[in-house]
């Protein structure tokens, strides 16, 4: 390992020795549909759809990088939506892993005499399994001075690991509101998401610890403005045990003359001087497709020059009916 991995290597074992229990995220949230919000199971154009997610942070300076997989499905039932998530979660030189599923249920109620608007309503109620290789980690009580520097692993680490799994149940809940009316130049929605609603304990030592619950509000529109181009502002804001996060961005649509073909392009800034993320994606028939990549602004830039992460997405829905030249469908765009 060399130098810069190394220092980035102790700053991010820290973070883990001294922060409480928080989740993952991902760059392009609102491509992930069921991890965003369960409210939006079964929210779509057709009758099934299969998502996949793939994340990679730190690949140019940890010898083990963070990685995020989703493969999602859900199905569209008219009123109700029916579908259910897994996700794996990769972390560190300990080969902290964590495996979730989530079943999920939507239940969708048009608004107004002329039903331009949707309230939705969803919960997921799953579990989730978390693993640790206590025998690869190093701590403070095991650092020598000698030849430079360097952690023992043959001196005692202070730690007593109770376990090195964990399982328990999860249980999220969203509700999101969106304007559905496809001949409107604005399509605004709004939405908010508990996630952990049951405190889940999660500890590897015996002690008395629980995950927090962590909160997400999404909001924005969708604003047509000619039969070709469309933009899309949008808010993503998240909070859990004083931990705060906060993106915005914008995502443009450009349609080619074939109506079943569009591009994708935008950019996101999120809070804290944390990264830019520049992204890029196209729809073509039933697949659509979407490339991101962080660059990093924290103050591990020095160390990362730049490098953050790189996410990929594919997204495929099943039997979708007539393509309108500008499509609006109810869901985050």
């Amino acid at each position: 390992m060399n130098f810069k991995k190394y220092i980035l290597f102790f700053v991010l074992s820290c973070s883990f020795n001294f922060a409480y229990g928080q989740d993952f995220h991902l760059s392009q949230y609102d491509a992930a549909a069921l991890n965003v919000n369960p409210a939006l199971t079964g929210l779509f154009r057709g009758r099934l759809r299969i998502h996949g997610h793939y994340r990679n942070q730190w690949l140019k300076v940890a010898d083990k990088p963070f990685t995020t997989a989703v493969a999602a499905l859900d199905v569209n039932k008219g009123k109700w939506g029916i579908g259910g998530q897994i996700a794996n979660f990769r972390a560190g030189q300990g080969g902290y892993n964590q495996i979730s599923i989530l079943p999920s249920l939507a239940y969708h109620k048009p608004l107004g005499k002329k039903k331009n608007s949707m309230l939705s309503v969803g919960a997921q109620i799953g579990a989730f399994q978390k693993t640790v290789n206590a025998s690869s980690l190093t701590f403070a009580s095991q650092y020598v001075e000698s030849n430079g520097g360097d952690f023992n692993t043959s001196l005692p680490s202070g730690e007593n690991f109770e376990s090195n799994a964990i399982y328990n149940l999860d249980i999220n809940l969203g509700v999101m509101y969106h304007y559905t009316n496809r001949y409107s130049r604005l399509n605004p929605f709004v939405g908010l998401t508990a996630y952990h609603l049951n405190n889940p304990k999660e500890t590897f030592l015996g002690e008395v610890n629980r995950l927090p619950l962590r909160f997400q509000f999404q909001a924005g529109s969708r604003i047509s403005l000619t039969k070709r181009i469309s933009l899309t502002p949008k808010v993503f804001i998240q909070y859990q045990k004083s931990v705060e996060e906060i993106t915005a961005g914008i995502l443009g649509h450009y349609h080619l003359k074939n109506p079943n073909f569009f591009l994708l392009y935008g950019g996101t800034y999120r809070s804290e001087k944390d990264a830019v993320i520049a992204e890029v994606g196209a729809k073509y028939g039933a697949f659509e497709g979407r490339f991101s990549y962080d660059i990093n602004l924290s103050t591990l830039k020095g160390i990362s020059n730049g490098r953050g992460a790189s996410e990929f997405s594919l997204t495929y829905i099943f039997n979708r009916p007539k393509v309108y030249p500008l499509e609006k469908c109810p869901k985050i765009p």
